[in-house]
């Protein structure tokens, strides 16, 4: 929807929203994704729904990979036309409704949405597609878990009029998706991988074990099994559903970012966007919020990888290269204060290289290590663990407030 198609109401709170986003963003306060929202909401609570009217919408959910997949998507589906997104990763309606009133009006918006907020932004919104990435454990104090989270999805999307494109590869995946399915909303499936499997050893149907057999995977005793995928990712490029191979170049490492490439091209075909058109838009992105940065400082060069849980960090040890590492663990609130889950990843990949380690609860990552066998050096810093490794490439992979504070400390890198 135009502004001048706006109420009242919604164009005062829609300006308001931008000139909250900028004010802060002018005095270093933030990058205004989620103020100028929260503003707007403030002032009309029915403005994400506003904002939302006109466009055709993607949303883009799951416990890993939502931002870079987001930024992929808006990426491909801009040949199509300007393109309204939440790019920094602000995924909750705040973030949602800033990103909306900043842009203004555009045909298209690529939301990256919370997995716990996906039926409210469905009801907001109105999307025409759904992607669902996967699903993980994910901060075990304030997340919930898996089975229920997946729970809460399958009732959210039935009757809904949208399309969906879903992780083949993820029984928690598969079965939160069944039920709209079963009831016709179409789908496509895209073999995304899961290399995490811990959370989906038992079927969310009936309790029985799930047995894998390469790519395959299915229930012993009921029928949620693997669908067929019409997606997926073969070598360094994706093969579509006519069965027409695209090369893909990513400056985003590992295969982790070629399948989400798969979904989001897999996303912008439904609009309409031809992927031999829209592959090569993918290149351009280099980075995300800081994700994947490359950084040269004091002759080292600095790479920024950012791991939330389990699931990200054993995606992370694959993109790393096998080079001096700086790990850093905070327990922040929006890290989660229980830092068990790191008895959930598995560090052996790391033996045999220079691991350093750093962050407030360095002290738990230092016994973690102990424990797979992995030596490392304990450092107070950022810039100490510079210090001591020598020029050439250095590898940082962080969880959430550990990476921004060292994304600050290299000038809010993006």
């Amino acid at each position: 929807m135009t502004d001048n198609k706006l109420p009242m109401r919604a164009k005062l709170a829609t300006s308001l929203s931008r000139g909250a986003a900028a004010l802060s963003r002018a005095t270093g306060r933030g990058d205004g994704s989620v103020i100028g929202g929260r503003i707007g909401l403030m002032i009309d609570p029915n403005l994400l729904a506003e904002l939302a009217a006109g466009r055709q919408i993607a949303l883009i959910s799951g416990t890993n990979g939502k931002t870079t997949t987001t930024r992929l998507t808006a990426a491909a589906m801009g040949v199509l036309g300007d393109v309204a997104t939440n790019s920094l990763g602000a995924n909750m309606p705040t973030g949602h409704t800033s990103a909306l009133a900043k842009a203004g009006a555009t045909p298209y918006a690529v939301l990256e949405v919370d997995e716990h907020y996906l039926k409210q932004v469905l009801d907001q919104t109105r999307p025409r597609v759904v992607a669902l990435l996967n699903l993980s454990r994910d901060q075990l104090d304030r997340a919930k878990e898996v089975a229920m989270m997946a729970a809460l999805w399958r009732d959210a999307l039935p009757g809904r009029g949208l399309h969906l494109v879903a992780n083949a590869d993820d029984p928690m995946v598969v079965w939160a998706a069944g039920k709209a399915v079963a009831e016709g909303t179409p789908v496509t499936w895209v073999a995304a991988g899961q290399r995490f499997h811990d959370d989906s050893w038992v079927c969310p149907e009936c309790g029985a074990s799930i047995e894998r057999n390469g790519e395959q995977w299915a229930c012993v005793e009921g029928n949620l099994s693997r669908p067929v995928p019409h997606w997926t990712v073969s070598g360094d490029g994706v093969v579509d559903n006519t069965g027409t191979y695209h090369q893909i170049t990513l400056q985003l490492p590992g295969r982790v970012n070629r399948a989400n490439a798969a979904t989001a091209l897999a996303v912008a075909a439904h609009f309409g966007a031809p992927p031999a058109k829209a592959a090569p838009e993918l290149s351009k992105v280099a980075s995300v919020a800081g994700r994947y940065a490359t950084v040269h400082r004091d002759g080292r060069v600095i790479r920024l990888l950012l791991a939330k849980n389990p699931a990200g960090w054993l995606e992370s040890f694959d993109m790393a290269e096998n080079v001096p590492t700086l790990l850093s663990i905070n327990a922040r609130d929006p890290d989660g204060l229980d830092t068990s889950w790191l008895y959930d990843v598995d560090f052996s990949p790391l033996r045999g290289r220079r691991v350093l380690i750093t962050g407030d609860r360095a002290m738990d990552l230092a016994v973690r290590l102990e424990v797979n066998e992995v030596p490392f050096e304990h450092v107070r810093s950022f810039g100490q663990a510079l210090s001591l490794v020598p020029p050439g490439r250095l590898e940082v992979i962080a969880n959430y407030t550990a990476f921004q504070d060292i994304r600050a400390e290299l000038d809010r890198v993006n």
